[in-house]
């Protein structure tokens, strides 16, 4: 049986153990002179945006953004900074000026490189790397004086109401690359779009949107591999498209999952289509704690999802994966004009006796193999399996190749930049994602963003 356990619990609890460990450092790390406090509470609204430059301006870029009022732009030339970046102010854009040397270094051993608190504030054109936990992190989780945002810690249940979304988010153009936990990380957000980053590195996942719904997210032109897994989506509920990414040379390449440890269980309406999603089985990768490793695309007590137009090969363990999670059935997953190849399986539907699926249905897709053998024959769209379908065989899988320290993750080719990143107007993240056409994405090339791919091994 392929292990389905797609959230690495014991990875997040370390994770929060060392959070609480380094918390009086994350509150005060990288900041320089007064804090400007939460968002709507700084200087004069009313007055016109302003560009304010690191470092002739501003020497750090903690210290710009203590200056920066709503629509401002930090704009930051080359160098390597070393602080944890606080972005409490509404509307704010931070932009680098080259996203290939505007650095955000945590030298293995800070613990974010950039926290966003604050609604509508765009993230642009620069690098963050050496993290112990994520490389950018968006989040309406945070304590009232602006401070750290925490997920759960796997005991006390995250409530929405004390903490609400926070509400427009935009991250462009950013590599993050070797962070501990997350790459890219958007959690308790709406109205938000990931798009033309790249994530390696990551020991769980480079991409991750969570607890949100309506999310109202699109995570689009992204690449994300030599991660432990490629993107994840955990109680990330529609409005949510994930188009057009390459998803490849992960352990895992994306998840959508159910998670008790968040809010708004289950995971129900998103949209995968036009993804790359190949070889997904690379040892040059941090390793997962639950062992996961050669599946394209897993949904785990995901609902009503739909998975359009995706390439999926050379996965070696199986291409698409549909399991309960826990108590929760995989219900009503349509698959439809996929095309699956050099999987040691193409689709595994693996319901619970627990949580037995239903209404999970398969249409158009060009595939070789699926577990069980008559898969396509008992759930066809649009009526979908019953509770009574057969599942795929329980076999345990052969363990996965030994891992490597997510430091150790050789670093990435240089990167496109924003255009024009040094005069164009700042833009917040306002009125996001605007309208989204999944039904225009076609079924993409195996070259999908192959330019901005990387070739390499470990570094030495």
């Amino acid at each position: 049986m392929i292990p389905l356990n797609f959230r690495r619990t014991a990875v997040r609890r370390r994770a929060m153990a060392l959070c609480s460990a380094l918390a009086a450092a994350i509150l005060c790390g990288g900041c320089s002179g007064s804090s400007i406090g939460t968002a709507g509470h700084g200087p004069d609204r009313s007055a016109r945006p302003t560009t304010i430059r690191v470092p002739t301006q501003a020497a750090t870029i903690n210290a710009a953004l203590d200056r920066a009022r709503p629509g401002d732009l930090v704009l930051v030339s080359p160098g390597v900074y070393h602080e944890s970046v606080k972005v409490r102010t509404d509307r704010v854009v931070l932009r680098g000026t080259d996203r290939n040397r505007v650095v955000i270094d945590g030298e293995g051993r800070r613990s974010n490189g950039v926290v966003v608190t604050a609604a509508g504030v765009s993230v642009e054109n620069l690098t963050v790397r050496n993290h112990l936990l994520n490389g950018v992190l968006v989040t309406g989780m945070s304590d009232g004086s602006g401070g750290l945002a925490r997920g759960s810690d796997g005991y006390q249940r995250l409530d929405p109401a004390r903490f609400p979304p926070l509400e427009g988010f935009r991250v462009r153009y950013v590599t993050a690359h070797a962070n501990g936990l997350y790459g890219i990380y958007a959690f308790n957000a709406q109205h938000g779009v990931l798009e033309h980053n790249y994530a390696s590195g990551s020991a769980d996942s480079g991409l991750y949107v969570g607890q949100c719904k309506p999310c109202h997210v699109l995570v689009q032109d992204n690449i994300a591999e030599h991660n432990a897994i490629g993107y994840e989506g955990t109680n990330a509920s529609g409005p949510i498209w994930v188009l057009r990414n390459r998803f490849t040379k992960n352990r895992v390449g994306m998840t959508i999952n159910t998670d008790y440890q968040e809010a708004y269980v289950p995971q129900q309406g998103g949209v995968v289509a036009g993804n790359l999603v190949s070889d997904n089985n690379a040892p040059d990768t941090p390793e997962q704690a639950d062992g996961a490793f050669g599946i394209g695309i897993g949904i785990a007590g995901g609902q009503h999802n739909e998975l359009l137009r995706n390439r999926v090969s050379g996965n070696s363990r199986a291409g698409i994966v549909l399991a309960s999670h826990e108590d929760v059935p995989v219900l009503g997953n349509r698959l439809v004009d996929n095309t699956l190849s050099a999987n040691v399986v193409d689709v595994s539907y693996q319901a619970s006796a627990r949580a037995p699926g239903r209404g999970n249905c398969l249409r158009g897709n060009t595939l070789r193999r699926t577990l069980p053998e008559d898969l396509q024959r008992t759930a066809p769209c649009p009526s979908g399996n019953s509770k009574t379908s057969g599942t795929a065989p329980r076999t345990p899988p052969a363990p996965a190749p030994v891992g490597i320290p997510f430091l150790d993750v050789a670093a990435p080719p240089g990167q496109p930049q924003l255009p024009h990143a040094e005069s164009i107007p700042a833009t917040p993240a306002l009125r996001l994602p605007g309208r989204v056409r999944p039904d225009h994405v076609p079924l993409p090339g195996p070259d999908l963003l192959a330019a901005r791919r990387h070739q390499g091994a470990t570094s030495p």
